[in-house]
């Protein structure tokens, strides 16, 4: 089983594409702590379709949530041959702690 959950804040304002196929992407890095004073810790996160329009309109820099999905692995060359390696979270799932309440005015639509 692939299933973790982190809790963070977002460190830059989510950046969406589409794929080749239409398919929207949203991805963003989270922070987290991984003591009491230090936050050190980043997971990118990368969300398709449904989660991903949800993402877009209602995430910003700094907003707290909580990701739940599936981890991933990049693997690249570097132009110098180095292999290279990053894990990043597939989101299947967005729960909203702490946000500024973008997205949120004049909608009667509930995003999850």
């Amino acid at each position: 089983m692939n299933t973790c959950i982190i809790t963070g804040n977002l460190g830059t304002d989510p950046e969406s594409f589409f794929s080749d196929g239409g398919t929207q992407v949203v991805s963003f890095p989270i922070a987290f702590k991984s003591t009491k004073d230090k936050t050190d810790n980043w997971v990118k996160i990368t969300c398709f379709n449904k989660t991903a329009e949800i993402a877009e309109k209602y995430l910003h820099k700094g907003a707290r949530v909580g990701i739940s999905g599936m981890l991933d692995q990049d693997k690249w060359k570097t132009d110098d041959g180095e292999n290279r390696s990053t894990l990043k979270l597939i989101a299947n799932s967005i729960e909203f702690i702490k946000t500024d309440g973008r997205g949120f005015e004049n909608s009667e639509e509930t995003p999850f």
